[in-house]
């Protein structure tokens, strides 16, 4: 019978055979083994680290029997121009398939400034659908059956007072608050993060955060008032690693503000949803999204003491990475949207969009949508990846990624702790310092050509011609805007706008929950900018220090 070698005598062996001099590491920058072994995971308990599919630690997946029982919801970002170019954008999507809307909006509208706004110039309707008032969401809307679509925004600082146009839109659809299905970005600790687009400082953007999910859960229960989001933290160029913990990490937060309002964890913690990005590096990803859910499962459960088995699920949705695209042979992008989508999906997704061949060139063309969510459809109906539940669990590979991640998750917690929690560290620059780190790193390797980006740093084409159609936006958009911006304010009914305001202030100071204010201002018709304008008054403006 054939001796056993020892992994360390095999390597030995196999380390000194020939290689393709390319650097074996995953994304995140970890050395990687030729191979691994039970070895690697000498002290693994099936039933602490895995269990079955649908119970806790949930590493396998939230239901038992996954996508078999309920595919991953298809969403698609769409929004630009006016309230009718994305009304008609998200009836295309609906039309070949897509079961769920997810709306993006312009510059002006994420900052809180109405299209008439002088900082607005230039950019309405660029990125996104813009959004002033009641009545654009009115259009955004028309013709939607809000009872019977979930309806995703990427919202954050002026979350409260989009989603008040939104309730009123249902409203006005006769449609109860307790119909109204879908989820709200609304992470505003991630923007002081990685994204930027903050209005009010930390604490006061917390309270904010923290009356929407107290509203939510008491009148608008199948509504998602905040979806952690650790994409825009890839996307600014962290590590797997960092993403997973710094999201969870402000997920925790929001758990701990909420506790502290008073409220039952129980109520609240099965309505928070998170938001992942699914890079290029497969089994990382994969091994990410298991992680997160053996950590989210504990942490509820044992620090939070949530009995509630729903409060121990993780939730998220995923998107495929941005800045993985090239504007270098934007076709290249479907084939790596394809294979992030899959990681997605092995990873147990409850929600995806796939990005565009174009998105590094302009907002996506029709063409271009209709491909993404084609990728999402050939993936669940094509290639048998629903059929089973954690289809690599078990994998050695995978398994040991899972540990690691997790533990490298850990470690940033207690780091986080010591500093004296998310607001502390986001106030010190620890954040930004971290993935600024990372990302310098990860630069340097392409550079170098640690890592190859095809097109970009080899297997270049010169004299490319892209011959893919771009979406513009005309200037006309923002004059329309304006126009109608204009004419709704002389329209409204001035005293009703008016006391609307000063019931909202009054809220503010008194340290009452803002909600029902919002929406009694978005009801009257005040404004977007009116109402942050407003709450700026009291809650100040919130200026970040540099980081070096």
């Amino acid at each position: 019978m054939k001796k056993s070698k020892s992994k360390k005598e095999w390597s030995e062996e196999a380390g000194n055979s020939k290689t393709n001099g390319m650097k074996f590491t995953s994304l995140s920058g970890k050395e990687l083994d030729i191979c691994y072994t039970p070895e690697d995971i000498k002290d693994f308990n099936y039933n602490d680290k895995l269990g079955y599919p649908g119970e806790f630690p949930y590493t396998r997946g939230i239901h038992n029997n996954m996508y078999r029982g309920k595919i991953w919801t298809m969403r698609q970002f769409a929004g630009f121009g006016t309230p009718e170019d994305t009304n008609n954008r998200f009836k295309y999507l609906l039309e070949h398939g897509q079961t769920g809307l997810s709306t993006a909006f312009d510059m002006p509208t994420l900052m809180g400034w109405d299209a008439d706004a002088p900082l607005s110039e230039g950019e309405v309707g660029i990125c996104g659908v813009s959004i002033s008032s009641l009545a654009d969401m009115e259009l955004l809307f028309n013709g939607i059956p809000l009872d019977r679509v979930s309806t995703s925004m990427t919202i954050n600082s002026p979350a409260a007072m989009v989603f008040a146009f939104y309730l009123a839109v249902g409203e006005k659809q006769n449609v109860p608050f307790n119909k109204l299905r879908g989820t709200l970005q609304n992470d505003i600790l991630k923007e002081y993060i990685a994204q930027k687009e903050f209005i009010y400082p930390p604490k006061e953007s917390m309270r904010i955060i923290t009356d929407m999910i107290e509203y939510c859960t008491n009148e608008v229960p199948q509504f998602n008032p905040v979806s952690v989001s650790g994409y825009h933290i890839r996307e600014a160029g962290s590590t797997a690693a960092q993403e997973l913990a710094f999201t969870l990490a402000d997920g925790f937060a929001y758990v701990e503000a909420c506790i502290e309002r008073g409220m039952d964890v129980d109520a609240f913690a099965p309505r928070i949803s998170y938001f992942f990005n699914s890079h290029l590096d497969f089994f990382e990803e994969i091994s990410k999204f298991r992680a997160a859910r053996r950590i989210y499962a504990n942490r509820m459960k044992n620090k939070y003491g949530a009995k509630n088995p729903k409060s121990w699920t993780l939730r998220f949705h995923t998107q495929t990475a941005g800045c993985s695209l090239t504007a270098q042979q934007p076709e290249n992008n479907i084939v790596r949207t394809a294979i992030e989508a899959l990681a997605a999906v092995i990873g147990g997704t409850q929600s995806l969009h796939t990005n565009s061949m174009d998105e590094t060139l302009a907002l996506p063309s029709d063409k271009a949508v209709k491909i993404a969510l084609r990728t999402q459809q050939i993936i669940a109906y094509e290639h048998g990846v629903i059929n089973v539940a954690d289809p690599l669990g078990g994998s050695y590979y995978v398994e040991k990624l899972t540990d690691d991640i997790e533990a490298e998750a850990e470690k940033y917690f207690n780091m986080i702790d010591a500093q004296g929690g998310v607001i502390e560290c986001i106030e010190n620059g620890f954040f930004q310092k971290e993935i600024a780190n990372a990302a310098y790193r990860f630069q340097k390797e392409l550079d170098n050509k640690g890592k190859i980006v095809v097109g970009v740093n080899d297997f270049i084409e010169e004299n490319e011609q892209i011959d893919i159609p771009i979406l513009q936006i005309s200037k006309s958009v923002e004059e329309l805007q304006v126009k109608r911006l204009k004419e709704l304010k002389q329209s409204r009914n001035k005293y009703n706008a008016s006391s609307a305001i000063k019931g909202l202030m009054n809220a503010a100071k008194d340290g009452r929950n803002l909600m029902p204010e919002i929406l009694n201002c978005a009801r009257n018709y005040v404004t977007l900018g009116e109402m942050c304008a407003e709450l700026k008054e009291i809650f100040g403006v919130y200026h970040e220090s540099a980081v070096f």
